[in-house]
């Protein structure tokens, strides 16, 4: 098959730029590779060479297929090179102005037909054009690294970009091997823009000293399934990558609540704290490899108090199966006895509400998160309040790990770690489809391809529950006033009337 592009320019010899050159070298373009230092070109070439001969000595493809790829690719000395190009994709510095001014000077370059493309991670596509005089021929094309793993690409329309363009890149992505998603021209688009509920709201429930990085990223592995904990994450990325991407957005939303940024990363930042590549982020780095505290050990209790449970739990029934599993005397009163553990298991409120809402002794409650099954978890997460007993923690700790499951105990905390953060995924996912970003299935493809989710995210509110999502938001939004967690439209009618938040209007 004869690619849509027979000749394709890609500007810029990063990471992402040689990614981008190799999965259209593939594709049976022929690549003409340029940058501003000409040997960072020959550098890239000499990479992508390698990068082939290793693909090849793993059988990824013949021999023949290696010495075309290779042959596809060309050096480009100057700009002017790129005069013969069908297609050109820029992926430079992420400064507006820069980016203006190179397409501006590009444009008088190529042929009137030349399709000019910008990997732009969170600038607006409509405002690099604006300095066009043919921003038909214009649009966003955002890949994500390592570009030839990464199977998505984000096709971004301008204002004035003419739908025949998008749709020739749309097919060109099927030609590279990728899924293309179409997203309008908004800040982050899509992938950027719905990953903005994990980091953020991570660094949100450090900053209000309810645990620490490592442990939760460990809840979010275990309980909800992530790959990677945000921390990780943002280490992996490097936070002078992530943290202009969080200005960013917040920014072009005009401050926007739910997507408000952390001085922490700010902070980190500024101090070159970055992640993995300098071997020093939210984690220390020793040959590679993140050197992470151990977890507390299992207290060591004599004599187990009786457990009550809450009548207002969440899966009360559930928890009463596991409490007896794991061998606890419950107690069965209208209320506990002046002995008992009390057990709360709360939607979106903080322990120190439910204590005091339901007049139970603050020195006797602890609270468990059961908003997912306890059986689809690797880890139970337990929460204190301020008058919590060190005696009545240390004894939920030793019961709730009796069977060999991990147990992490944090601070008090509207939402705990797991519900507050799956609630910001999927209530940012169902505001991008308030605003008609994307359709529902695009931003499912592209959030599982890109970010690396257990699920899309809109899959994700489904499966916990539309109704409980939205009581979580409700209720965090009532201990913290902040209106980051107000509901979007679009969950808060969808979780009302219990329809999927995959449901389109028809």
């Amino acid at each position: 098959m004869k690619p849509i592009f027979k000749t394709v320019g890609v500007v810029g010899t990063g990471a992402m730029g040689q990614g981008i050159a190799q999965i259209a070298a593939q594709a049976g373009s022929l690549v003409k590779l340029y940058d501003v230092q000409a040997e960072a070109v020959a550098k890239a070439s000499k990479n992508m060479h390698q990068q082939w001969d290793k693909l090849l000595e793993k059988n990824r493809f013949t021999a023949e297929q290696v010495t075309q790829f290779k042959a596809n690719l060309h050096s480009a000395s100057q700009l002017s090179d790129l005069n013969d190009c069908d297609l050109v994709i820029e992926a430079i510095v992420e400064r507006l102005d820069i980016k203006q001014s190179f397409f501006a000077e590009l444009e008088q370059i190529v042929q009137p037909s030349a399709v000019l493309v910008t990997n732009t991670s969170s600038l607006s596509v409509t405002a690099i054009a604006s300095a066009l005089k043919r921003p038909a021929q214009f649009a966003g094309y955002h890949f994500f690294n390592p570009v030839p793993l990464m199977k998505v690409v984000e096709v971004i329309a301008g204002l004035k970009t003419n739908p025949h363009v998008c749709a020739s890149l749309t097919e060109y992505a099927k030609q590279m091997g990728h899924k293309a998603v179409n997203a309008q021209d908004t800040p982050g688009f899509i992938v950027n823009h719905a990953g903005r509920g994990y980091g953020t709201e991570a660094l949100r429930i450090v900053s209000v000293g309810i645990a620490d990085f490592a442990t939760i990223d460990r809840i979010l592995k275990d309980q909800a399934g992530f790959k990677l904990g945000p921390f990780e994450l943002m280490d992996l990325t490097a936070l002078d990558v992530s943290h202009p991407v969080m200005e960013s957005i917040y920014k072009q939303y005009y401050e926007e609540p739910r997507y408000r940024p952390s001085v922490i990363t700010a902070q980190r930042l500024a101090g070159g704290v970055l992640g993995k590549k300098v071997s020093d982020g939210f984690y220390k780095y020793e040959n590679g490899i993140a050197q992470i505290p151990n977890e507390p050990p299992v207290p060591v209790v004599e004599e187990m108090p009786p457990v009550w449970v809450s009548t207002r739990a969440v899966r009360r029934v559930e928890l009463l199966q596991l409490l007896k599993d794991l061998g606890a005397k419950i107690e069965t009163g209208a209320s506990p006895s002046a002995q008992a553990l009390s057990i709360v298991a709360p939607l979106g409120f903080d322990i120190t509400t439910v204590a005091i809402v339901e007049r139970l002794d603050p020195a006797r409650t602890i609270g468990i998160d059961f908003l997912i099954d306890d059986k689809l978890t690797k880890r139970r997460v337990l929460a204190t309040n301020p008058a919590t007993r060190v005696d009545m923690r240390k004894a939920a700790h030793a019961l709730f790990a009796r069977d060999g499951k991990a147990v992490s105990v944090i601070r008090d905390s509207g939402g705990f770690v797991t519900q507050r953060v799956v609630a910001n995924i999927v209530n940012i996912a169902c505001d991008i489809c308030q605003q008609g970003i994307c359709s529902p299935q695009d931003l499912e493809t592209a959030v599982t391809l890109g970010l690396g989710y257990p699920m899309g995210p809109l899959a994700m509110g489904d499966l916990y529950g539309p109704t409980e999502i939205l009581e979580v938001l409700f209720n965090v939004q009532t201990v913290y006033g902040d209106p980051r967690y107000r509901p979007s439209p679009w969950l808060r009618r969808r979780g009302a009337i219990g329809l999927s938040l995959t449901h389109v209007e028809q």
